[in-house]
């Protein structure tokens, strides 16, 4: 991983500090993008006591704004040669009650999925430019309990509940990541995890039925150093280099749930989130010629 350029999101906390920490710890250039600067600060001054070297960068976006996405996006295209691995990490979960980003898209439909489908694209030409390029997206075995509707990806026709649409944007974690494995050149690959159940901030601002749950169960979860060794692995063993459009957990590729195997449901996200984004991503006419 010796000056390899890894781009992480969600790096100033959790399992996302954890894997920027140990990257930078094998050599890697590490680069934060993150919200909250004050956190990103205190966590890069830790990462820099251990690391061994200076090359630890913060870049700073909202990501439930396409326009602070852009910005970073363009941030970091002008600044780095390439990108050797993109860690799409960061993800949130909000109460039961319908909150929307400042471009109108559902809040955790938007952060968790639309915005690292943006980011990767927006992205891609300097992942394309490393001699091998990895892509990682981090979901959840919580999607094995998404109601996943096509037609209502948003929650815009049924009842509003918070876990329900968090269990589907982890949903499309998987799915964006097998579509992408598809469309990608031979020597980028793409693979998404399920951390585990860590015992993080994640969800502390839920304050239902479940983040209720959440809280108590605290005690029986696994540390973030736990949680983030799936994608360590990813960015840093032979598999995770060769395997693509995969489903891991513990460090094991898996089968995703039934709605996650779909190619249809893969396809027809994909062409989703185009029209919604208003952006065009590896049509699919050019892939073979990738």
């Amino acid at each position: 991983m010796k000056d390899k350029i890894c781009v992480i999101t969600g790096a100033n906390s959790g399992i996302g500090k954890i894997t920027a920490r140990e990257l930078a710890k094998q050599g890697s250039h590490v680069v934060m993008l993150c919200r909250n600067e004050e956190k990103a600060e205190q966590a890069k001054e830790e990462i820099l006591r251990i690391c061994g070297h200076s090359r630890v960068d913060i870049i700073l976006a909202d990501l439930a704004s396409i326009e602070q996405i852009r910005s970073a996006a363009e941030r970091v295209n002008k600044e780095y040669p390439k990108i050797d691995v993109l860690v799409n990490n960061a993800g949130l979960m909000t109460d039961n009650k319908r909150n929307t980003t400042e471009d109108g898209f559902e809040m955790t439909f938007g952060v968790n999925h639309l915005a690292p489908f943006l980011l990767t694209q927006l992205l891609l030409d300097k992942i394309v430019a490393s001699e091998q390029g990895n892509i990682i997206n981090v979901s959840s075995e919580a999607h094995r309990f998404a109601s996943f509707d096509l037609t209502d990806l948003q929650y815009e026709k049924r009842k509003y509940n918070g876990l329900k649409v968090y269990c589907s944007s982890k949903l499309c974690n998987i799915l964006f990541t097998r579509e992408l494995g598809k469309r990608l050149p031979k020597h980028v690959v793409t693979n998404a995890l399920h951390p585990g159940a860590v015992a993080s901030n994640f969800g502390s601002g839920v304050s239902s039925f479940f983040g209720i749950v959440f809280k108590l169960a605290k005690p029986f979860m696994i540390s973030a150093e736990e949680g983030a060794e799936t994608s360590i692995y990813l960015a840093t063993s032979d598999e995770g280099w060769t395997a693509s459009g995969k489903y891991f957990k513990e460090k094991k590729a898996v089968k995703p749930n039934k709605d996650a195997s779909s190619d249809y449901n893969a396809q027809r996200l994909w062409e989703v989130s185009e029209e919604l984004l208003q952006v065009e991503f590896l049509p699919k006419k050019s892939a073979s010629s990738a």
